[in-house]
């Protein structure tokens, strides 16, 4: 499905990603910014929606996730400097990030740095940086990780994950729905994240340094992120609620805004091949 490969990236630091190598769509490659907590792997949902296009993926493991070295206190722009260091080595002249849930503040940040190369951006879910202009937490089923990183840092978020357990109700039916069927990839794949993080030592510092950037400073403005932008969001998300997608498309230079209205958390990424039709036209045009 895709080649798995390391890059050294200076400072004894090596991060892992994932590339299908498939080509066509002109030069355009997609690269995509997982959620949290998640491997890094290529999903196959994925794989199929741009294949269906003729597009190439990659994907990249964040630091502290198996395969990335762990970079304690890492911001988001830390976090799609990695990204940009692989599409560098690769040679990607434009492409285009997608990011799911808090791959989303990833994928803006690429666009922040790489300004060059990077034609579009897409967010789906995507959580908005902290801030007093609405109630941050307000609507999440459970807020506890988010909270106790932005109340106590990477020691309290630490702390939290000692007895931490899924919320279950973080999920409406549809996105239920989505994991029971195309989306089944994704919860195996967190499942997967889990698994080595005990596997290395029990303590997850992938999802613990992903809570903290999230709720920190983010590293890079939102007036940076200068191309086109799709803010993709679901009307009855738990997770990341619909507020954020608002509040992010009001300060984003050039967005839009794209409400499913019965969707939720995991049944909005059913948008993703449709998005994937939005990104092929605004480059084309």
């Amino acid at each position: 499905m895709a080649i798995e490969r390391d890059l050294d990236v200076g400072d004894g630091r090596t991060v892992r990603f994932w590339d299908t190598g498939q080509t066509g769509a002109g030069d355009l490659t997609v690269v995509w910014h997982q959620g949290t907590p998640q491997t890094g792997q290529l999903l196959a949902p994925v794989v199929a929606a741009a294949a269906e296009r003729g597009i190439r993926v990659v994907s990249c493991a964040r630091a502290g996730y198996p395969g990335t070295t762990p970079l304690p206190g890492r911001t988001v722009a830390d976090g799609a400097a990695d990204v940009v260091a692989v599409a560098a080595a690769l040679g990607l002249e434009s492409y285009a990030p997608v990011g799911a849930s808090g791959g989303g503040p990833h994928a803006l940040a690429c666009a922040a740095l790489d300004p060059e190369h990077v034609a579009v951006v897409v967010t789906m879910a995507g959580i908005a940086p902290y801030t007093r202009d609405f109630d941050w937490l307000a609507g999440m089923a459970a807020p506890g990780a988010l909270a106790s990183a932005l109340q106590e840092g990477r020691d309290g978020r630490r702390r939290y994950a000692e007895t931490e357990e899924f919320d279950e109700s973080s999920f409406v039916d549809t996105d239920w729905a989505a994991l029971q069927g195309t989306w089944g990839p994704l919860g195996a794949d967190a499942n997967r994240a889990a698994e080595e993080a005990r596997a290395g030592g029990g303590v997850p510092w992938g999802e613990i340094d992903d809570d903290v950037a999230y709720v920190d400073d983010w590293g890079f403005e939102l007036a940076a992120v200068a191309c086109p932008t799709l803010i993709v969001q679901g009307g009855r998300d738990r997770v990341v609620p619909r507020a954020h997608g608002e509040w992010l498309v009001e300060h984003l230079p050039a967005a839009q805004f794209w409400l499913r209205p019965n969707d939720g958390h995991i049944a909005v990424l059913n948008a993703l091949p449709v998005a994937l039709d939005w990104v092929l036209d605004t480059v084309g045009s």
